[in-house]
């Protein structure tokens, strides 16, 4: 697995499949790792990065604020039916789906929550799939699921 804390422009290699208006930047050895999936992984047609802004109401200041997830992609699922995802990279302690071991991590799980819960809204009208990919998701932790 890669480090975790990388940086910087990617360099697409497919760019018929790119359909994002900026340059992808990564945040992290995962979201590399991710785009480097998608622009070579052949049931993916097309892809974005950080293409959308979604609004949300932030629960720690009750202000509108904007969501804006890692990525967009449209594939071809193994039934050959043509897909639209909303993708957000998160380690799975930001999830809630772990004990929460501080108070900075727990207010950053209230406020994930609320941004996910618009995606998920903004989804459903839109025929679109939200999900919320993991260390566990990408990487297998060493098993099959």
């Amino acid at each position: 697995m890669a480090l975790k804390w990388a940086k910087g422009k990617y360099t697409v290699q497919n760019p018929d499949k790119y359909i994002g208006k900026r340059h992808p930047t990564f945040r992290s050895s995962w979201e590399l790792s991710f785009m480097t999936f998608c622009d070579n992984h052949p049931s993916v047609l097309q892809w974005a990065s950080e293409s959308l802004a979604i609004p949300y109401r932030n629960p720690l200041t009750n202000k509108i604020s904007r969501y804006v997830p890692d990525f967009m992609i449209v594939y071809l699922d193994k039934d050959g039916t043509k897909k639209v995802d909303l993708i957000e990279i998160k380690p799975s302690h930001e999830t809630g789906q772990t004990k929460t071991k501080s108070q900075r991590t727990a207010y950053v799980i209230v406020k994930n929550q609320a941004k996910w819960a618009a995606a998920q809204a903004y989804c459903g009208q839109a025929g679109m799939n939200f999900r919320i990919l993991t260390e566990h998701d990408m990487f297998h932790m060493g098993q099959r699921k």
